[in-house]
């Protein structure tokens, strides 16, 4: 019985840290999906339809890598990160993008 009462506290206590390491995303930037240049060229250097990228809404990368995908400062980034998990919108379809949303899809470019 104590051994059961001391899994569930264990698992409990497991359960309850998951959130903070969501929310910090562990360092990354999410990458908003939503740009239709974006889109386009990620589509077609990937060869798959516009909605199968637009389906994964973002992606996740380094603040180095988002900076120069979003256009952005770093420091602006590493700003937000003080407030939460930062965010931006691609506004360039770098080869750093591309081979995040083909590591999200599970596609391997042909």
């Amino acid at each position: 019985m104590r051994k059961t009462l001391s899994l569930m506290l264990a698992a409990a206590a497991g359960l309850s840290a998951i959130p903070a390491a969501a929310a910090d995303n562990n360092g990354l930037v999410v990458i908003d999906l939503t740009n239709a240049d974006v889109l386009n060229n990620l589509a077609q250097n990937l060869k798959v339809n516009v909605s199968d990228i637009s389906a994964l809404n973002n992606v996740s990368v380094p603040i180095g890598l988002a900076a120069a995908i979003c256009d952005v400062n770093a420091n602006v980034l590493a700003a937000q990160k003080k407030t939460g998990t930062p965010t931006c919108t691609a506004k360039n379809s770098t080869s750093a993008l591309q081979s995040a949303v083909q590591k999200k899809l599970g596609t391997v470019s042909q």
